[in-house]
């Protein structure tokens, strides 16, 4: 029964979410630059920022591209942390004090999603 969940198209994306979502709250109990109201504010917030890396993040680098040249790609950190903050501004139960909190924030989420990324291509290796 167990490689049948495993076999699911959906669990990989499943297990991301709310991977990413604990990732979230360990953060907003971490540092205090970032706070999550519930698990729930923190799932929502975990695929508001999923959604805005897949629609608007392209967009943004493109549009960005001059700066992200003349920075050698140190610009991409600041798109981030952007996109970070605007997830909180727009969601209520996700909160982040400042740019600074976001660039930090976004950081250690991102790195945080890199370790997610890499467990579960090990996980599920042809999904």
């Amino acid at each position: 029964m167990p490689d049948l969940l495993l076999c699911w198209p959906g669990m990989k994306l499943l297990l991301k979410w709310l991977l990413s979502a604990s990732v979230l709250l360990a953060l907003s109990l971490l540092y205090s630059g970032v706070m999550i109201g519930s698990f729930f504010s923190a799932l929502i917030a975990a695929l508001v920022i999923g959604l805005f890396n897949i629609f608007l993040r392209p967009l943004l680098v493109i549009l960005t591209l001059p700066a992200t040249l003349v920075t050698m790609g140190l610009f991409l950190f600041v798109i981030n942390a952007l996109l970070f903050w605007v997830a909180a501004e727009i969601l209520d139960g996700f909160e982040v004090r400042g740019f600074s909190a976001a660039l930090l924030g976004s950081l250690v989420y991102s790195s945080f999603g890199l370790l997610i990324d890499s467990a579960l291509e090990r996980l599920f290796p042809y999904q």
